[in-house]
């Protein structure tokens, strides 16, 4: 990494059950009107979480929290014991490393090529020779399947799929310890949707990564996922109600006695359907 003197960093907080690697303690986030409220859970090391629910439920804003791009309005999260909102701008770039972000859409930066994407965190965050480089770089890009006769375009140039396939090469060449992936199936049709599937189950097996998955796809949360999340709107419950409806093994959600949560895992749309229609009437 660059620069000779490491930042100093608080020290980590214990884990009484020792196999907490982050955790999110009765989080909540407001901005015109709250959008998360009182969430809590623990993730262990090497797991695969899926954050499920639709849209503005709050999923992406969870993602945000948890690697501090947005602060919580109350509650705290702890990413391997420390707490990323009480550090240094400088302490918390260098815990953002260990993060690995595939954002919704790819998020490439159109003025730069294929290469200089990929290559974007290595250069700005760690000391090493261009030759170093451009073989990590050429090992991410065909680790997704991705020919390096690709280097030289721009992003306009690459289909939907390309373009998600090396948002998240990126991710992965700084080799971090957790993947979090914002509606990485969003937009590709079918076949490509299960590329990228099985590329965040490799991602998963090769670099032994604790992975986030924020989707609305049931079929891409049940094939990468071991643990599932479902988020609920909060202008949809009542003041006493958890945010959270489920918290459980992927292959036991349809088991849930909540008919919201089965609702949405069928993708059933009549009771949501009547929802709507009182609420088109009522105002």
């Amino acid at each position: 990494m660059t620069g000779t003197d490491q930042p100093t960093v608080p020290e980590a907080v214990e884990d009484e059950n020792g196999d907490s690697f982050l955790r999110v303690e009765n989080v909540t986030v407001r901005f015109s009107q709250t959008v998360l409220r009182d969430i809590s859970f623990t993730i262990r090391r090497g797991q695969t979480l899926a954050i499920i629910g639709e849209s503005g439920c709050g999923k992406t804003v969870l993602l945000k929290t948890i690697m501090n791009l947005v602060q919580p309005s109350s509650g705290q999260v702890l990413f391997d014991g420390i707490n990323l909102a009480k550090l240094g701008e400088r302490a918390l770039t260098q815990q953002r490393l260990r993060f690995g972000f595939v954002f919704q859409g790819a998020a490439l930066f159109d003025s730069l090529t294929v290469y200089e994407n990929v290559a974007f965190a290595l250069r700005g965050h760690f000391s090493m020779t261009e030759s170093k480089i451009r073989q990590i770089v050429r090992d991410r890009l065909l680790e997704v399947g991705l020919s390096t006769d690709i280097v030289t375009r721009k992003p306009a140039e690459l289909s939907g799929g390309m373009r998600k396939r090396v948002g998240i090469a990126r991710a992965v060449a700084t080799n971090p310890e957790v993947m979090l992936y914002d509606e990485p199936t969003t937009g590709l049709d079918p076949i490509m949707s299960d590329v990228v599937n099985e590329l965040m189950i490799s991602t998963r097996t090769n670099h032994k990564v604790t992975s986030i998955v924020v989707t609305h796809d049931m079929k891409s949360a049940m094939k990468v996922a071991d643990r599932l999340i479902m988020l609920y709107p909060i202008s949809r419950l009542h003041p006493s109600e958890p945010q959270i409806l489920y918290d459980g093994p992927a292959n036991q959600v349809e088991r849930s006695s909540d008919p919201r949560v089965t609702q949405f895992v069928h993708g059933e749309a009549r009771d949501r359907l009547m929802e709507l229609s009182r609420s088109s009437f009522d105002g």
